[in-house]
Parts: structure tokens; C-alpha cells; sequence
């Protein structure tokens, strides 16, 4: 292995302190959820989401768009979790990453529920009706560039009620800022209409 679990948690550690990122050392009980990656509103997301992962000792899976995992960079996306998504195809895509949840012992999913950095009027219920179909809770998570800050929150058992599941989704992001707070959009799922 080209690498090695403790030395990451090290150089992720060392990188956040020097940036000034504190991170909360929250983790679930639990080995398989979906994770909400929020605010998207940066490329350095992603970055700051995997490094605060090792630090958290958390082995995650995310998707991304297809076009991060053409080469020449590719093999580190994949390598670090990376799962390429097709968005222009119409694939079921919940059913795919429920059936990956249902051969898996051990999965973090995360999902960046408003599928792109840009603002969008609504978040896309993907993360959702993944984590109904595989029977998983949800887990929140944030970067809070205006605290420098960043963590999991608690799991979210869902209901059958979306828009009290929402509810408390809405509650626990409700200060937290991104690099460009004006594309955060409203946390609102289009079944709630």
C-alpha cells in the first residue's frame, strides 16, 4: 500500500491546524449511513471533507462528477472513495447504491445533496431515498468556513414523514456557512412542494 491510515490522519491533522480548521471529533456508532456533504458551495470541499475524515479515522465512499475521474488524476480520486456518477444518463442511481449498501458490512456514503457548488433553488432527495431504500440513517455533515469548523452531526432515523425528517436536517445546518454562502440554496427537498 502506497500509503498508510495513521500517516494520512498525521498530514491531514497537520494541514487543518496550519489552516486554522478545528474539527469536531463526533463519530457515529454505526458503519453504514449516508452522509450529507454540506454546504457545496467549493471545489476545496471535498478536500477539507476527506481530510477531515482521516483525522475522524473514517473510511468514506463519495460520489462525483464522471469528469473528476479521467486521468491523469483519476486513480487518486478512486482510490481516496471516489465513485463516478453519470448524471446525463438516466440510470436509477438510488437502486445502485442501495444494492452497494446491501452488499456492504461497513459503507459512509456521502452524498453532496445539492449536486453542484452552484446555487440551486432546492437540494436534490437523492440522499434521501438512498438512505430509505438501504434502510440506513442519514448523517449530516458540514465545513463552516466562517468558523473554520467542521464535523458530523448525529444520525437521523428517518421517518415517514419527509418534511419532519427535513425539519431537523434544516435544523442542525441552520448557521453553518460555506466559502460562498450566496450558493447555498434553500434546504428544501422538491417532495416538500
Amino acid at each position: 500500500m502506497w500509503y498508510r491510515p495513521a500517516m494520512l490522519k498525521w498530514l491531514a491533522s497537520l494541514v487543518l491546524t496550519c489552516k486554522g480548521w478545528r474539527v469536531d471529533p463526533h463519530v457515529p456508532v454505526t458503519s453504514r449511513y449516508v452522509l450529507i456533504a454540506a454546504p457545496h458551495t467549493s471545489n476545496w470541499d471535498l478536500f477539507y471533507l476527506l481530510a477531515m475524515s482521516w483525522v475522524l479515522g473514517l473510511k468514506i465512499s463519495w460520489m462525483g462528477k464522471h469528469t473528476l475521474f479521467r486521468e491523469p488524476m483519476g486513480w487518486v480520486m478512486r482510490r481516496f472513495g471516489g465513485i463516478p456518477i453519470r448524471r446525463h444518463r438516466s440510470e436509477n442511481l438510488v437502486e445502485q447504491m442501495a444494492r452497494v449498501f446491501d452488499e456492504s458490512q461497513s459503507l459512509v456514503l456521502t452524498v453532496p445533496a445539492e449536486g453542484t457548488r452552484s446555487y440551486v433553488p432546492h437540494w436534490k432527495s437523492g440522499f434521501y431515498h438512498i438512505a430509505r431504500r438501504a434502510d440506513v440513517p442519514i448523517v449530516p455533515a458540514y465545513l463552516d468556513y466562517a468558523k473554520k469548523r467542521g464535523g458530523l452531526g448525529p444520525e437521523i432515523i428517518l421517518t415517514d414523514n419527509i418534511r419532519e425528517d427535513m425539519d431537523e436536517i434544516r435544523a442542525f445546518y441552520a448557521d453553518a456557512k460555506g466559502k460562498y454562502p450566496e450558493c447555498f440554496g434553500e434546504i428544501l427537498l422538491k417532495e416538500e412542494f
